[in-house]
């Protein structure tokens, strides 16, 4: 139980690392389009990138795949880019439903598992007992995880039930400048990648 408790810890703890913010961005511009009361698709929206990234995160740390960093780490960026371009270009009225959001949410979280996976690698050196830390630590980055998406959604509430923003308004706000954010990032991170 000790155990649990300090992969827990780890794994929420990595996830609001202000350094590594690209994870936050992420979380943030995948559920930045919906409102509080549409929690529940949030929820499923979340579970989706949670099943993603646990896959390639137990894949990797179980060294079934090998993660080339530099390259993960620009494909991340891209798949920020690509969440609020289409936040950006498809209007909150077509966002009903399963829809691509979810299927995307699940292969990006592929991308951010392995993200994730070097850092969880370094912490776990020789353990004997992998599959109960992995564990924890995927239950831990879910939490951060709730904490980021809670976050947001707040935050759209006071912007658009408060404040009155218009919700196409706050989408664009919030989606633009995670856009350009992002863009930097992966210009930075592409000479690395390849």
């Amino acid at each position: 139980m000790q155990d649990f408790s300090l992969y827990f810890q780890l794994g929420w703890q990595h996830i609001l690392d202000w350094k590594g913010y690209d994870h936050i961005l992420f979380v943030m511009v995948l559920c930045g389009t919906y409102a509080i009361q549409d929690w529940r698709k949030v929820l499923i929206l979340v579970t989706a990138f949670t099943v993603g990234h646990s896959i390639t995160l137990a894949l990797s740390v179980l060294s079934i795949i090998k993660v080339n960093t530099p390259l993960v780490e620009f494909l991340i960026a891209v798949t920020i880019l690509a969440t609020a371009m289409a936040n950006i270009l498809i209007p909150i009225t077509k966002q009903k439903g399963v829809s691509l959001k979810y299927v995307l949410a699940l292969f990006f979280g592929l991308i951010h598992g392995m993200g994730f996976s070097n850092y969880l690698k370094s912490l776990l050196g020789k353990s004997s007992n992998i599959v109960a830390e992995l564990f924890a630590f995927n239950v831990g980055l879910e939490f951060g995880q709730v904490l980021i998406v809670l976050g947001i959604l707040i935050l759209s509430f006071i912007f658009i039930s408060i404040i009155k923003v218009k919700k196409r308004d706050w989408n664009l706000f919030l989606s633009s400048a995670i856009f350009g954010i992002a863009f930097i990032m992966a210009a930075e991170r592409i000479s690395a990648a390849f």
